[in-house]
């Protein structure tokens, strides 16, 4: 399984045999204020990760593509997007060139069963904070979400 952690250069993330692990002195804390919007075209996919994010007292929007993801967008909202590469329509890396187009500024963490040196890449160079190829660890999932949408993730579109 491969978790990277893009960017990243000070040692907040441990690696574990799990992938990485979130080292804070008081663990995460809820988020409430964020949203973390996954856009996945697999519906099993969508609710695993709903069942996930709910269970770490996270809030949850789920989309079954990139274009209702943008239909629903609201420019108030703030969060952590969760994404797949391959869906029908627009891509997971159509969807990170609307989002920088459209000045949306949240971090974006990939998900995808594509994993070779150039698709890591490609989604670093278009602004994603962490790339996880699928099935993706939980608990590295949840670290890289609660780094992400406490500020160390901010600003990468």
């Amino acid at each position: 399984m491969t978790h990277q952690l893009i960017g990243h250069k000070d040692s907040t993330f441990d690696r574990n045999e799990k992938g990485l692990v979130l080292r804070s002195e008081g663990g995460p804390r809820a988020h409430k204020t964020s949203t973390i919007f996954v856009i996945d075209d697999d519906e099993s996919v969508r609710r695993s990760f709903e069942r996930l994010l709910r269970s770490a007292n996270l809030d949850a929007k789920t989309f079954s593509s990139a274009e209702e993801f943008l239909n629903s967008l609201r420019k108030d909202e703030s969060g952590c997007i969760i994404m797949d590469l391959r869906m029908p329509g627009l891509t997971g890396f159509d969807l990170q060139k609307k989002i920088a187009s459209q000045g949306i500024r949240m971090p974006v963490i990939v998900i995808s069963a594509s994993d070779d040196a150039q698709t890591r890449e490609h989604a670093r160079e278009l602004g994603a904070v962490a790339f996880f190829r699928k099935p993706v660890d939980d608990q590295a999932l949840l670290d890289a979400i609660f780094w992400a949408i406490g500020g160390k993730g901010k600003g990468k579109q």
